[in-house]
């Protein structure tokens, strides 16, 4: 795992619990809005799994959860064994993820190995690259939608709304292509909010 930041403490990053926050380097996405720009490139130093997992061992009495958020977490080929490592030592773990690796997310909702979702959903189809920063296959977010929803996990879906980029007819445009009764977050963009993972 290209780890490049720990929080060891959040009240809003996992519903209904305190967590511990992980956040992976890499990311395949380069959203104008990004707040944590500092994890969109893998960079030398990243903190060793095995310190991360010590320093969750002995956090068991204080978080019962762990947010696995990046970067894009999907991207990290170890992505697995270190959610089987965290679950081990008892905590839930969420997973965030812009839903561009439905293969990787659909793995491991089937090992069990997550246990809450957020996926960000950027924009209708014809602006996702606008969002994204990137050229974005739809039908690869749709597939990942479709793996929530059968996923038997509890989940959100996110929207951060940038006023410069995204309008009200556009908000109603991505939840009406959301699954049916799917949970939807509007998120307000505010440019304050610059996250500098601790590490």
């Amino acid at each position: 795992m290209e780890i490049g930041g720990f929080e060891p403490f959040s009240l809003c990053d996992f519903p209904s619990r305190p967590a511990a926050v992980v956040f992976t380097q890499g990311c395949n996405f380069r959203c104008p809005f990004c707040h944590n720009g500092g994890l969109l490139a893998v960079r030398p130093g990243s903190i060793p799994q095995r310190d991360i997992l010590e320093r969750l061992s002995r956090r068991r009495d204080l978080v019962p959860g762990v947010v696995v958020s990046g970067g894009e977490p999907c991207l990290q080929s170890d992505l697995a064994a270190f959610c089987a490592s965290v679950k081990s030592l008892g905590f839930s773990v969420k997973l965030d993820t812009n839903g561009s690796r439905p293969s990787a997310l659909r793995d491991l909702l089937a090992q069990g190995l997550i246990d809450y979702v957020a996926m960000d959903v950027k924009a209708p189809p014809e602006l996702y690259a606008a969002l994204a920063g990137v050229e974005v296959d739809w039908s690869v977010i749709e597939e990942s939608l479709a793996v929530l929803a059968a996923g038997g996990v509890p989940h959100h879906f996110r929207t951060t709304m940038v006023p410069s980029l995204l309008s009200e007819k556009d908000l109603d445009e991505i939840v009406r292509r959301l699954p049916a009764g799917a949970r939807h977050v509007r998120q307000k963009f505010r440019s304050d909010l610059a996250r500098d993972p601790i590490l």
